[in-house]
């Protein structure tokens, strides 16, 4: 009888990143050494989303923020959350 966890097992084997959680309320958690217990979730990580950078424009004359081809606003978001994570003022 094949393991439940089987598939997972020979994806560690050849060097990939294990997670595993005890139920849908834990959290997921790195493991180096999984136990590969019946009891307990595991899964492939998944790869984090990349940041995304947008440009702006901040115009003074039409009092606000729009995406122009004269961008002198670099801002930076999160690519798992969204938030913002830095702006920067282009010259």
């Amino acid at each position: 009888m094949k393991h439940i966890h089987a598939e997972l097992i020979h994806e560690w084997a050849d060097g990939v990143q294990i997670q595993c959680r005890l139920s849908e309320k834990s959290k997921w958690e790195d493991t180096e050494n999984p136990s590969w217990n019946k009891e307990f979730e595991y899964r492939i990580k998944p790869k984090p989303k990349p940041d995304v950078v947008r440009y702006y424009e901040i115009n003074k004359e039409f009092g606000g923020l729009s995406q122009m081809p004269y961008y002198n606003l670099k801002a930076t978001y999160d690519g798992e959350t969204g938030e913002l994570k830095s702006a920067e003022v282009l010259k």
